[in-house]
């Protein structure tokens, strides 16, 4: 009789009391992935009007090249903008892999279910309204944004608990209301602000610099190693309110601390790219796709290929019309956009058959 292996792999750490459940196919695909961010992080910080050569990229960074033109254009223009474009990528994913999760709806997103709106509104208002506020506050004003909106969500969308499709329904409601006063704003500014709004509402980590990447790394090195550790209380809230209150599970301390998860990963990346829209939805359907629906596996895949899609944008962005440069995510939203209508058409189509 031949047997077949187990389709999951069950990974336990001995310092914690802790085990993940993961597919088969996760290493592999995570490893891939891994290369793949790398790849195209050197890539990145190659390309431009004064070319490094990707050989000499690496010894610049490991500080094996004693040419001081590379040292400056790699380790001060253009690495720290890279970077800022991998964690971008991991925190709007990750963000998106919980809340669809949290909400049971693979169409759901931050910034769909207007977390991302929040967040956008008091990070525009500090640009416009406080242009001297220094860059550390950006990513506070806009976790603030992102909280107020989560909570005020979370509020409107309670009744005698957090039902998933309120959740959402409310959420596109406050995105809408949201998205008109950031409207007004923009209406009623000093030009230059505005011009500065504008240019970071559609999604960019243009003239990013070392100055921003700590801001965003913080964040996201509390937060992700949190949601990993959730994932297997996310898992068990996808069975549904009653069956997870079955086997223990305590609902809305673990919803609410998911939620504070999202809002921290969505609102850090927003207020230094702005809004790079797409990513949290197209990002965990594509690790769904390849290592199932465990939020074990799902989280690490779908932070490495939100990494790689804001990366390989912005490599396109900066390549496409060169010298002429488009925000990536000017990128991401015409990629994302039609394939959030093959979603809502396949989806369609499985309802009816």
């Amino acid at each position: 009789m031949k047997l077949t292996p187990a389709p999951w792999l069950t990974l336990r750490l001995r310092q914690l009391p802790l085990s993940l459940r993961i597919d088969r196919r996760t290493p592999a695909v995570v490893l891939g992935l891994t290369i793949l961010a790398g790849v195209a992080l050197i890539v990145n910080v190659s390309q431009g009007e004064y070319r490094v050569p990707p050989l000499e990229v690496v010894k610049t960074i490991l500080g094996l090249s004693a040419d001081p033109d590379y040292t400056f254009v790699v380790n001060t223009l253009r690495l720290p903008r890279a970077l800022v474009a991998l964690l971008v990528g991991m925190g709007l994913a990750v963000a998106g892999a919980i809340m669809q999760g949290l909400t049971r709806n693979p169409l759901a997103a931050p910034e769909i279910v207007g977390i991302n709106s929040g967040a956008s509104l008091v990070a525009v208002a500090l640009i416009v309204l406080v242009p001297t506020a220094p860059i550390f506050s950006l990513p506070v004003a806009a976790f603030m944004g992102g909280l107020g909106a989560a909570i005020a969500i979370y509020l409107l969308a309670w009744n005698q608990g957090s039902a998933p499709i309120r959740l959402i329904l409310v959420g596109v409601g406050l995105t809408a209301f949201t998205g008109s006063l950031t409207s007004l704003m923009i209406t009623f500014g000093n030009i230059y602000n505005v011009s500065q709004a504008l240019v970071w509402l559609t999604g960019s980590v243009y003239g990013r610099s070392w100055e921003h990447l700590w801001p965003l790394l913080i964040p996201l090195m509390v937060f992700l190693p949190l949601s990993l550790l959730l994932a297997r209380d996310l898992d068990t809230l996808n069975l549904g309110d009653d069956l997870a209150l079955g086997l223990g599970n305590r609902v809305e301390q673990k919803r609410s601390l998911l939620l504070l998860c999202t809002v921290a990963l969505a609102g850090s990346a927003v207020a230094i790219a702005g809004n790079v829209g797409f990513v949290g939805l197209m990002a965990p359907h594509l690790a769904r796709h390849w290592v199932g629906a465990s939020h074990s596996g799902l989280m690490p895949t779908a932070a490495l290929v939100g990494a790689c899609l804001v990366e390989l944008a912005d490599v396109l962005g900066r390549l496409l019309f060169a010298p002429i440069e488009l925000p990536c995510g000017v990128i991401t939203a015409a990629i994302g956009a039609p394939y959030f209508l093959w979603l809502l058409y396949r989806d369609g189509q499985r309802a009816t058959q």
